[in-house]
């Protein structure tokens, strides 16, 4: 075991949880740093870190990412070796509606993360970028060897500006960097505000489901195990110059710093109605639906070309639609059975009583 541990960002948010917790049952030690912002219920983050707070190798670290001097100062004070950063201001329709809170925490929080791996000894730091990064891109399957430079939404912008913020500090500096562009993760623990979890709430309570581009909208559904296990791989390939890299004709995807991107998908993309019927199939009711125009700041489809991961980890994201959902409605109802006895019994996390006619 390292006599010091890994720092993973977004510890109680969906992806970080997960990842924390493979790491923790590897046997790494582990901080999990988190703000426990309000953006989706607080009481889903605490249950994720009651979780891996039963690990005694687990320390929490409640921190927002832009608060310059904390940050430093938690840097300074372990000299993480391996920094996997998850944590930043998630949601495409959200960034319409309060786009400072991306400034905060995907841009400034992003310097303060680069400034404290550069400053303490970080050999390697693998962050969190997104499929929205492609943007009005139209040729599919999605490459990282593609250009990426029209942004829909400011999510999207703040995520490319990352991987260049990362290829800076790669170049300047040798710090080793790799981006993930993950492609729509749903499964356990999941996040309320994502289609998944949003249609088997909706479902399961008799309310119609909203599906934008009358549900023909197509998305990579990439499970989170699948995703986890592309990190921890990738966790050991810390990235080298690339020897064939040249600004003649340079590639996106790689540098003559130690800087790579890779995509994380299912390279598979799914109609929404198909997510539907499996959802009404796995949870035993009829969809009511909704059907409405496309929405500013989305694209049509997404769909990853994953042979890059392919060929350095042996491996590639393949789980299927029908696997992963049957998992995940699993999971959702025996959480919500879960949440609402305990709900009846003891006030929340803010000391009101809830509704006890809640789910």
């Amino acid at each position: 075991m390292p006599a010091s541990p890994i720092l993973v960002t977004g510890a109680a948010g969906f992806i970080g949880y997960h990842v924390a917790r493979r790491l923790l049952r590897d046997g790494r030690k582990v901080v999990g740093l988190d703000n426990l912002n309000a953006y989706y219920d607080p009481a889903l983050k605490e249950a994720r870190l009651a979780e891996l707070a039963a690990h005694s190798t687990f320390r929490f670290a409640r921190l927002n990412l832009a608060d310059r001097e904390g940050m430093a100062a938690l840097f300074a004070g372990n000299r993480f070796p391996l920094v996997i950063h998850l944590g930043a201001q998630a949601g495409v329709r959200h960034s319409l509606v309060d786009p400072h809170a991306y400034v905060d925490s995907n841009l400034v929080g992003f310097a303060n993360i680069l400034e404290g791996c550069r400053h303490n000894g970080c050999r390697h730091l693998l962050y969190a970028s997104s499929s929205s990064v492609f943007g009005a891109n139209t040729h599919q399957p999605f490459s990282v060897h593609d250009n990426v430079d029209h942004p829909l939404n400011l999510y999207g912008a703040t995520k490319k500006a990352n991987e260049l913020m990362a290829h800076s500090y790669a170049h300047l500096f040798g710090l080793p960097t790799t981006g993930l562009r993950f492609f729509t993760v749903y499964g356990p623990w999941g996040r309320p505000d994502m289609a998944m979890w949003l249609f088997a709430d909706a479902i399961t309570n008799g309310r119609p489901i909203q599906l934008f581009n009358h549900g023909h909208m197509r998305r990579d559904f990439t499970y989170v195990d699948d995703v986890v296990e592309s990190i921890v791989r990738l966790v050991g390939r810390t990235p080298r110059a690339d020897p064939n890299w040249t600004g003649d004709k340079p590639d996106p995807a790689s540098s003559a710093a130690p800087w790579r991107i890779y995509n994380v998908g299912n390279h598979s993309p799914v109609e929404l109605l198909e997510v539907v019927r499996l959802l009404e199939e796995a949870i035993g009711t009829k969809a009511k639906c909704e059907y409405l125009p496309m929405q500013p700041g989305d694209v049509p489809a997404t769909y990853a070309d994953v042979d890059d991961l392919a060929r350095e980890v042996d491996f590639k994201p393949a789980t299927s639609i029908a696997e992963g959902i049957d998992r995940f409605v699993q999971w959702f109802q025996a959480y919500h059975r879960t949440s609402t006895a305990v709900s009846l019994r003891r006030p929340d996390a803010f000391g009101k009583q809830p509704d006890a006619t809640s789910p």
